[in-house]
């Protein structure tokens, strides 16, 4: 089993950061990408970011230049830095890892993230 444990949500003002983080531990291996998704009231869930193992990153249009993702393969770890925040990044935000024998996705539990206008 993967567990993936998120941590670094809360309440910001527009314009503001906040840095997430989501460790994992468990039966780790093959881990092939790991990355971020959001889901707002309503709306379905979309990729924020996502690093592979070799290091390419992927974003979302919406969050080019303004998010960073990037990882510590030592500690399995990634992070996710956000600034110029928007009231419309307000979300519920879940930790992805991809990997594992099929490959498989496994996911965190979420964190809040509400930005105040």
């Amino acid at each position: 089993q993967v567990q993936l444990v998120e941590s670094g949500g809360g309440l910001v003002q527009a314009g503001g950061s906040l840095r997430l983080s989501c460790a994992a531990s468990g039966s780790i291996f093959n881990i092939r990408a790991m990355g971020w998704y959001r889901q707002a009231p309503g709306k379905q869930r979309e990729l924020v970011a996502r690093i592979w193992s070799g290091g390419t990153t992927t974003y979302a249009d919406s969050v080019k230049g303004r998010f960073t993702i990037s990882k510590d393969n030592a500690k399995n770890t990634v992070y996710l830095q956000m600034n110029s925040l928007k009231f419309e990044d307000t979300a519920v935000y879940y930790c992805n890892l991809f990997g594992g024998l099929s490959p498989a996705d496994y996911w965190g539990r979420g964190t809040q993230i509400t930005v105040s206008s």
